[in-house]
């Protein structure tokens, strides 16, 4: 107030005005919550207030920029990213509330969103039809995906089931619940098939039955 709103919309790029409190947690070197300008990169945000990414560089593997309910981005897309609305909406995430969780390669990404799901589950009110059931249904897919007791056609129908939740609530929480297993999808599929794999070979040879999916 005291300098103007001419200084304050002095930083960030253009649409993406002013400054953020950015609280940083997960894998840096030193999480903190810190007002930074908007539009700053988001590994100059990162070396300058947390000293790194915990392991160097290297060593990380995702980001979810904007708190739990946005879509995560893969180390390579969000390294160089201006930390703003615009840039992450560009990689189909978002600023959000600018809670930066940082994930490095020591994460169980699959555990990490299969968390989120059952957070999600036990905060909907039940209201819609779409949320109650749904929510609940991608939390115990998620449970067996994280160990790998799923059909890979079960990732493409738990995509699906967060396309009928998506936009379909009365509040936004059905979004928020949608936003960070399409993200997992979209850029750790592989992953997810790998993990199916292993307890499907691990299953046959030990003589297990496979469980049906849900």
């Amino acid at each position: 107030l005291r300098r103007g709103p001419d200084w304050f919309a002095g930083f960030g790029r253009e649409n993406n005005r002013g400054t953020k409190l950015f609280c940083i947690s997960g894998h840096v070197e030193r999480p903190c919550t810190v007002e930074e300008e908007m539009s700053i990169p988001f590994r100059e945000l990162i070396e300058r207030h947390c000293g790194g990414v915990r392991g160097g560089w290297d060593n990380l593997l995702a980001v979810i920029p904007g708190g739990s309910s946005v879509r995560m981005v893969p180390a390579d897309q969000i390294i160089d990213t201006p930390m703003d609305f615009d840039a992450l909406m560009a990689l189909q995430s978002g600023l959000g509330t600018a809670a930066v969780i940082v994930m490095d390669r020591s994460t169980d990404i699959i555990r990490a969103i299969a968390r989120l799901a059952y957070f999600y589950k036990h905060e909907s009110c039940g209201q819609c039809t779409p949320c109650r059931e749904g929510t609940g249904w991608m939390w115990r897919v998620m449970e067996r995906m994280v160990e790998g007791r799923a059909e890979k056609r079960e990732i493409d129908m738990l995509f699906d089931v967060t396309k009928q939740i998506e936009g379909h609530t009365i509040c936004a929480l059905g979004d928020a619940a949608a936003w960070p297993i399409q993200g997992l999808i979209n850029h750790f599929r592989p992953v997810i098939e790998e993990r199916i794999d292993s307890y499907t070979y691990r299953s046959d040879k030990d003589g297990r039955v496979l469980e049906a999916a849900e």
